[in-house]
């Protein structure tokens, strides 16, 4: 079987370049995206939320792969890679700004909006520059290349994830428990206080993806395109993307990953608070996921292919991901909390190895099997509310039966980390059974 490769032969030099361009695309997206354990829990504060409805923010930047992931497709069959790229980051840029008017109105569903439209330009940016990185070498090699691009993207999502918990969560506590005693017309005003601590921050942001944009155009990217497969009759009799069977199982792995990726590094933060640690404490604990996630990659980098298929590395990381969920359910405190940032060492090379697994042999369906992959992507709108949902429904049980508030919102927000399990199990089944079908007639 052929491997999927390029039709421009680059000198070596060109693609290390290539490379690092596309690492500083995965910068972007992670540093934007990990942002959300942060913004999760400063959006609960000063909309006065429920947990569930704080998961929102996660929602609204998800649910845009599913709209916008075919367009993307489009868009970037019409205009290419390089070019989609640019629009995307222009996209993200202008949801950036419209978190001035929303902090000037503290109005959540206007936040929201900025996420969304924030969101549609990450879904065009992502439809581009994943099936860039795979078809720019070996399918065999792809999930060490994208391990690379994994570093990018964690670092960023560290770095991201620890200048808006300083800048957005610092105080936030003191804040919370004066509100409790002061009017409602004092209490607005410390909200609007709170809400206006985005504005900078998020100007900045649009200037920099404007910036990025408008460089992007400039860069020495070629463009490239994926081959036919060698395979005798692979692209004869395979009309359309749903005759990969494959690829469609990959879509569903990769759905309930980044529900449990997003779970893993976005809700830390909010667990960390529910079980008693400070803000200024807990504000670092996405940085623990993400760190775990980028020793892994290394590792990965280093194993991949060379002395494990990313195939089995797939099987190891979704058993280790059922793993550490059941003793993160069976434990507390800030034991619990290094397990959950464990997840990070299972979830590293979910990704990497689910992309080229699901994308070998599609040959010229390449950008729409992308954008189905993409689509997959909105596990991460879907799965963290239902986790909300759980913990907003253990916390009420448990009160009424007596239990502390305080005591009620460690426990519920522990116990809803079972939503974890079918998760690695669907990913489980990919690895084992579901990436090996290649044809319905098989």
């Amino acid at each position: 079987m052929a491997d999927t490769a390029t039709h421009i032969k680059e000198p070596q030099d060109s693609k290390k370049v290539s490379i690092a361009i596309i690492a500083g695309m995965f910068f972007i997206l992670g540093f934007v995206t990990w942002i959300n354990g942060a913004l999760i829990p400063f959006m609960k504060a000063i909309n006065e939320l429920t947990d569930q409805q704080s998961y929102l923010v996660a929602s609204a930047s998800y649910i845009s792969f599913v709209v916008m992931a075919l367009p993307a497709s489009a868009i970037l069959k019409r205009i290419g890679y390089c070019k989609g790229m640019s629009l995307g980051l222009f996209i993200m840029g202008l949801g950036a700004l419209v978190f001035v008017p929303a902090a000037e109105a503290r109005t959540y569903s206007y936040f929201l909006i900025g996420i969304f439209i924030q969101g549609a330009g990450m879904t065009l940016l992502q439809t581009a520059v994943n099936p860039y990185i795979t078809i720019l070498g070996p399918i065999k090699s792809a999930a060490k290349r994208i391990a690379i691009m994994g570093i990018s993207n964690k670092v960023a999502g560290a770095l991201g994830s620890l200048i808006f918990g300083a800048l957005l969560l610092s105080g936030i506590e003191a804040t919370q428990d004066k509100i409790k005693l002061v009017e409602t017309s004092e209490k607005n005003i410390l909200l609007d206080q709170m809400a206006d601590s985005v504005v900078w921050p998020y100007i900045i942001m649009a200037i920099c993806l404007f910036i990025f944009a408008l460089l992007i155009r400039k860069a020495p990217l070629p463009e490239l395109e994926a081959t036919e497969s060698d395979e005798p009759g692979a692209e004869v009799s395979k009309k359309t993307v749903l005759h990969y069977p494959h690829l469609l199982f990959g879509v569903l792995a990769l759905f309930v990953y980044v529900g449990v990726e997003v779970i893993a590094g976005d809700s830390i933060i909010s667990y960390g608070l529910a079980q008693g640690f400070p803000a200024e404490q807990s504000k670092f604990f996405t940085s623990y996921t993400l760190l775990a996630m980028v020793c892994s990659y290394a590792l990965g980098i280093f194993l991949i292919p060379k002395y494990i298929e990313q195939r089995n590395a797939l099987i190891i990381s979704a058993t280790l991901g059922i793993v550490l969920s059941v003793l993160i359910i069976n434990t507390t405190g800030f034991t619990s909390v290094l397990l959950i940032a464990a997840l990070g060492i299972a979830n590293a090379m979910v990704w990497p190895a689910i992309w080229p697994l699901s994308l070998s042999n599609l040959g010229k369906h390449t950008k729409t099997g992308s954008a189905l992959l993409v689509m997959g992507i909105s596990g991460g709108a879907l799965i963290p509310p239902l986790y909300g949902r759980l913990v907003d429904v253990n916390k009420a049980d448990l009160i009424q039966e007596g239990t502390t508030a305080a005591v009620a919102a460690g426990e519920a927000a522990n116990s809803g980390y079972i939503l974890l399990i079918p998760c690695y199990l669907i990913i489980l089944l990919f690895a084992i059974w579901g990436c090996r079908i290649k044809s319905w007639s098989k």
